[in-house]
């Protein structure tokens, strides 16, 4: 898999993880690090494969992450004979069948679902990770069911907690939901991802703003590039109006099908579809290495109309994974647009340098630039899996 040499995550968080007896672990690590590999190792080695049953389970916030993460569970665990994965996602076709394998990944609905119907043996899960953690526990809806599931467990499992963010009320009930875990934590201003060039452009309209959109194509089509926005209508409007002026792009949101979904990430991950326009949905934890550039087409928000720190810094490490370099581009078109995006530079402490509207060739110079060091070859960083040194952790 071309790992080297081990990430800081990796380095740090691995002979938590793997040690006797097991003990629970929060580890908060940038974008694109190696967390994924850091915890499905761990399950591999925990694996008894004499036996079919469960003995390990993943929960993620979305079914394209979880069918990220059973991929590396898979390539990860090639050589290892008997050892099967299972997906646990929302499927009609697998009404009443019965989930087997070693390690299970799914979506806490589904699961929450599947083991009171004794469709899903848990009986003999020793280890429960979270990924995306801090979203997980934040989310109504997704930390009553994460509760629910852990709640139908053995009480002595393994906790495993994984985010690139963990804000400090999140960090708290993280720890009562992991009691007593080793904690790998970041402080804030070093969270922004290194590599990835920041820029905006400050449009008089959402119509100057499209518009501005359309002109970036070109750009956006010399690697891969995901759109975000922060409503579902918005990105199927993109959608259309952009394929109504004759160019390439794709959508991905809550609107559409699973299996829909399915077919269009993977237009998207084998460069079918070079343009993705889509919502948070996609914003934590989906790996497509040729990603070279984000755009915030509206900026992320929080309920109170407040920036999102977070979700921005989830955004933009789509791209920039591994040390690779990457562009993130923002829009915004008033007043409370500028706020938000002031907001998130000074809480990660970055620049966040202008884009002009009006010249273009001072535009392409720009972005052509960064996007040309980024093709030039994998960086040295990425072959050593680098990554910035982390504070606070506790062992």
């Amino acid at each position: 898999m071309n790992f080297r040499k081990p990430s800081k995550i990796q380095e740090r968080a691995l002979p938590l993880l793997i040690r006797d007896p097991p003990t629970n672990l929060i580890g908060q690590s940038q974008s694109g690090t190696g967390k994924t590999a850091a915890f499905v190792l761990n399950m591999l080695t925990r694996c008894d494969l004499s036996t079919k049953q469960p003995q390990a389970l993943v929960l993620a916030p979305s079914r394209e992450l979880a069918k990220q993460i059973l991929g590396v569970v898979q390539t990860m665990g090639r050589f290892m004979e008997g050892l099967e994965a299972t997906i646990a996602v929302p499927d009609p076709s697998k009404r009443g069948q019965q989930y087997q394998g070693q390690i299970i990944v799914g979506t806490p609905g589904t699961v929450k679902d599947l083991i009171p119907r004794r469709q899903l043996d848990a009986r003999a899960i020793k280890i429960l990770v979270l990924d995306e953690a801090d979203n997980m526990l934040a989310e109504q809806n997704l930390g009553d069911q994460c509760k629910r599931v852990k709640g139908f467990l053995p009480k002595n499992i393994q906790v495993v907690l994984f985010s690139a963010t963990f804000p400090k009320h999140v960090l708290t009930f993280a720890e009562q939901f992991a009691p007593k875990a080793n904690v790998i934590t970041l402080k804030h201003e070093e969270l922004t991802v290194e590599g990835i060039k920041q820029f905006f452009f400050d449009c008089d309209s959402e119509e100057t703003k499209y518009d501005t959109l359309v002109k970036f194509y070109g750009l956006l089509t010399i690697s891969s590039s995901i759109i975000f926005c922060k409503l579902k209508t918005t990105a199927q409007e993109i959608e259309r109006r952009m394929i109504a002026d004759g160019h390439q792009v794709a959508h991905l949101s809550s609107a559409l099908e699973g299996a829909e979904r399915d077919k269009v990430l993977e237009r998207f991950r084998n460069g079918q579809a070079k343009v993705l326009i889509t919502t948070n949905v996609l914003a934590r934890g989906i790996d497509v290495e040729s990603v070279t550039m984000v755009v915030n087409y509206d900026i992320p928000e929080l309920r109170n109309g407040k920036a999102d720190p977070e979700t921005y810094l989830h955004r933009i490490g789509r791209t920039g994974r591994f040390g690779r370099v990457g562009v993130a581009v923002s829009f915004i078109t008033d007043q409370a647009g500028w706020q938000r995006l002031n907001d998130i530079s000074q809480h990660f402490g970055v620049l966040i340098d202008p884009l002009p509207v009006n010249d273009w060739d001072a535009v392409e110079e720009r972005v052509k630039k960064v996007i040309k060091s980024s093709r030039a070859g994998r960086s040295t960083k990425e072959m050593q899996g680098t990554e910035m040194e982390t504070d606070g952790a506790q062992s």
